[in-house]
């Protein structure tokens, strides 16, 4: 009788590695492109969201005449212009809701009173995707805190990314005594851009030309520095106030010597903004800084060349 061994065919422990190694190196070069996938949809969603507020606020100022002010600050007592005291503190970002079919979150606003007053807690606690760009990780809310005071928390802020162009000139100057630049005699803290304090500006009035200056950029979130923005705009005696609504153009995008007021994204190379015509372009973080000043005025008279 004859016996008959059968033998079983299997992967030996070297094939087992080699399969092992391939896989891995094929994860290796698929990873990056999956991320990169994904941020190329993010920053599309980004572009998208800076599309709706330029056509937002092409449509206010349609009805208006002018474009929303950058913030709104009266003081109480006088009624005159207060850059840092004043109520009620409302920004830009506030006044168009309506324009981007959040009429109902608008309208929990009471614009006679401070943006943080008790009576306001319903507008104060909405939160709004179309004001965040998806590549910035961040949480939902942020602790504001009194200026030179920061143990005293005035309120409980949601944040957002885009902010409006006050000019080439530093936020901090708003706090100047009134007729010490960039503050006026009469109180108004007036800066060179779209948007500043109680400003009026109406798109016949960009006579740089509304494709050669920017209205709206992104600002990221820094968490270590506590820089938050917020949409809903400035709180009397804040830290940082005015910056939480509007951007300086004093340093380029990402620059490395960047101030909270600067613009900034987490999108390689640069940041998005919206130009006065409604368009989005992404400008180059190694753009020439004359030539991107020059986009943050509206009536500058620059030549700024093609960016």
């Amino acid at each position: 009788m004859k016996i008959f061994s059968r033998t079983t065919r299997g992967f030996t422990l070297i094939e087992l590695l080699v399969v092992i190694a391939i896989i891995a190196v094929l994860i290796a070069l698929l990873l990056p492109a999956v991320q990169q996938a994904r941020e190329a949809a993010r920053r599309t969603q980004c572009k998208n969201n800076l599309k709706q507020i330029g056509l937002a606020l092409h449509n206010y100022h349609d009805v208006h005449s002018t474009l929303p002010s950058g913030w709104i600050a009266i003081d109480s007592a006088t009624n005159l212009p207060s850059a840092h005291e004043g109520t009620s503190g409302a920004g830009w970002a506030a006044m168009i809701l309506p324009f981007i079919d959040q009429g109902n979150v608008y309208n929990r606003f009471n614009p006679s009173l401070p943006i943080t007053d008790p009576l306001n807690a319903g507008f104060l606690e909405s939160q709004m995707a179309s004001y965040k760009c998806p590549s910035d990780p961040q949480p939902l809310t942020f602790d504001l805190p009194e200026e030179g005071n920061p143990t005293n928390i005035l309120a409980k802020m949601p944040i957002a990314n885009y902010i409006g162009s006050f000019g080439p000139e530093e936020l901090d100057g708003c706090e100047e005594p009134a007729g010490t630049a960039p503050v006026l005699p009469t109180g108004q803290c007036k800066g060179s851009g779209m948007f500043y304090h109680n400003s009026k500006v109406a798109i016949r009035d960009v006579t740089d030309g509304t494709s050669n200056t920017y209205m709206i950029g992104e600002r990221k979130t820094n968490e270590s520095m506590n820089w938050y923005t917020t949409w809903l705009g400035m709180v009397a005696e804040a830290e940082e106030a005015f910056q939480r609504v509007c951007g300086s153009a004093d340093h380029t995008p990402n620059h490395p010597a960047t101030h909270f007021d600067d613009f900034s994204s987490n999108h390689v190379g640069g940041a998005q903004f919206c130009q006065a015509d409604g368009s989005v372009r992404f400008i180059s973080e190694n753009i020439d800084g004359g030539v991107y000043q020059a986009l943050a005025t509206i009536q500058g008279g620059e030549v700024a060349a093609e960016f």
